[in-house]
């Protein structure tokens, strides 16, 4: 027979297993969640470093491409106020117009032979042509000397009818769905100079600029089912070629980026519409960045969070075991753990009181400096011996004082908030009255847009709370409406009561707020990825909720698509005082 004792050592050895067991699922269990997070977290921020090196890269493309266009379009502007091109076109002396232009375009032409030679891109032209007043090319006596062009290429250049304003285009020539010549076009209106009408164009062609950045991205161009990019392959340029219609087709947007493989290699294509509203041919400037090196950090990375995983488990392990035999220890250990974690939530909760203090304190020291500071710039401006702009500079350093004020007084509110030393006298307020003066208000303002304002509100709705955080929950909801519609557009103000609520509806027209947006825009400071010229700092909608919340009500956004955003209130309806007797 088994001892007691046998049977009890039995009995803490199951236990102790049975706890191992436990211990460890959970610790499989948190390794793998661990595991998969953090490889998501940095595959994410693998992409978000590859995305910006990529922007990077295109955006000094672009600087090298913008200062290039602006070169040419001042040299083409030139070049068309000739007098002697003027000349032969008023007199219609069309035989005189390309021995005169010869002349004046020498410049122009110069070394384009040496440019092409030493493959190097210049402002030099290639070629040129006129148009005359049709659109149909002039003939030029001497091709040779004005650059010889192919019959295709001549077929593009002609026009149905001379453009108004200068136009930009990419003209291909030989090859086939890859490859060949490409030109850049710049179509340049000739007026008269006495009578101002439209009488001819200048046509001039440039060798596209074409760079290899020194971290693999390579620059071309794709036009007219045709991709240009010498620095691949025909082969890749030809398979390239058919996924640009592909994507090109598929999206309406005029710039995109997308993943593509070529010759067994991922790479990152870009690509961005040229000559938006052109006469020409709509053109795509083509860029593709390398992803090779990206993809083997990622596989490195891979491995290192594998073995730090199984490094993990076998920790784990050991931590469990030694866990569960400690864990048999007198229950006393886990009070005396108990006794520490609660003295070190009171020292947290200290700590947060203390930090409350701390915001409310530097607030109120913040509000004596800057009432000076708004002091004596009025005071500057009631001086008379300034120049101009000085007032003008005055003037804007008070508007940031006042901004500044605001600040100041709303994180002083939310302060007090914060530590709940906030409370709401209730009693009757006119919400009718308080949207009507907020609204004459907006519209007095100098800053505003053009906007018309839709107001369905019935006259006496009275609220419960208090006036002064009523009338802020309004003004910070009619104050976004104002500030971030677009001219011309509307606010719709809308009011009525359901049950025991008055439900305050304010809309607007203007930008919608993106969908990953929505749920962060009552947060504390949170003013959205995309910036823009609005002024503020993500306080309003965060003190306006909290405020309604504490007057027993709710703020939300019912939708926001469409050119219309729109913010629901509800406060609780005002009850009735109570009658006297007379």
């Amino acid at each position: 027979m088994n001892s007691p004792a046998q049977a009890k050592k039995r009995s803490v050895v199951r236990f102790r297993t049975k706890l191992v067991a436990a211990m460890m699922l959970v610790v499989s269990a948190l390794t793998a969640l661990g595991l998969y997070f953090t490889q998501r977290k940095v595959a994410t921020t693998a992409e978000r470093d590859l995305q910006e090196n990529f922007q990077a890269e295109v955006v000094s493309l672009h600087k090298v491409l913008a200062l290039r266009q602006t070169a040419l379009t001042e040299r083409c502007g030139q070049l068309v106020s000739k007098p002697r091109i003027h000349a032969a076109l008023e007199d219609n002396a069309l035989d005189l117009l390309y021995p005169s232009a010869k002349d004046e375009l020498q410049d122009l032409m110069e070394g384009q032979e040496l440019s092409q030679a030493k493959g190097a891109s210049s402002l030099h032209a290639r070629f040129y042509r006129f148009l005359d007043a049709t659109g149909a090319i002039l003939s030029p006596p001497n091709p040779k000397d004005v650059g010889e062009l192919s019959t295709e290429a001549m077929a593009h250049l002609a026009l149905k009818k001379l453009p108004e304003v200068q136009q930009i285009g990419y003209v291909s020539e030989g090859g086939d769905a890859a490859g060949g010549a490409v030109d850049e076009v710049m179509a340049v209106p000739i007026f008269s100079t006495e009578t101002g009408e439209l009488i001819s164009a200048l046509v001039v062609g440039f060798k596209p600029l074409e760079i290899v950045g020194g971290a693999g991205l390579k620059s071309g161009i794709w036009v007219n089912g045709r991709l240009h990019l010498p620095s691949l392959a025909k082969p890749a340029q030809l398979a390239l070629s058919d996924e640009i219609a592909s994507a090109i087709t598929k999206s309406d947007r005029v710039q995109n980026n997308f993943n593509v493989t070529i010759s067994g290699a991922p790479q990152l294509l870009f690509y961005k519409l040229l000559n938006p509203e052109s006469v020409f041919p709509p053109a795509y400037e083509i860029c593709v960045y390398p992803l090779t090196e990206s993809v083997a950090q990622q596989r490195r990375l891979r491995w290192q969070i594998g073995g730090a995983g199984a490094l993990l488990l076998l920790g784990g392990f050991m931590v469990s075991n030694f866990m569960a035999r400690r864990l048999s220890v007198p229950v006393e250990k886990l009070a005396i753990d108990s006794e520490r974690n609660r003295a070190a939530l009171a020292s947290t909760s200290e700590k947060l009181k203390r930090s409350t203090r701390y915001s409310a304190d530097a607030s109120h020291q913040l509000k004596s400096p800057v009432t000076v500071l708004r002091a004596g710039l009025e005071t500057l401006l009631r001086c008379e011996d300034f120049r101009p702009e000085v007032y003008e500079e005055l003037s804007a350093l008070l508007h940031q004082t006042h901004r500044l004020s605001g600040v100041i007084d709303d994180l002083l509110l939310l302060s007090r908030m914060d530590a709940g030393h906030l409370q709401i006298e209730s009693e009757p307020v006119n919400l009718s009255q308080l949207v009507d003066e907020w609204l004459d208000d907006l519209s007095a303002l100098p800053d505003s847009p053009e906007f018309r304002i839709e107001k369905k509100l019935p006259v006496g709705l009275h609220v419960a709370g208090e006036k002064r955080y009523t009338s802020l929950i309004v003004q910070n909801l009619l104050e976004n409406a104002r500030k971030y519609n677009r001219p011309g557009g509307r606010i719709r103000v809308s009011a009525h009561e359901n049950a025991n609520h008055v439900v305050l509806t304010i809309g607007n027209t203007g930008r919608p707020i993106a969908d990953a947006e929505q749920q962060h825009i009552f947060e504390r400071f949170h003013r959205g990825s995309i910036r823009s010229a609005v002024s503020g700092h993500g306080l309003g909608l965060n003190l306006a909720r909290q405020l309604a919340r504490l007057h027993g009500g709710e703020i939300r956004l019912v939708q926001s698509a469409d050119d219309w955003t729109e913010f629901e209130t509800c406060f609780r309806v005002a009850q009735p005082a109570p009658n006297r007797a007379s």
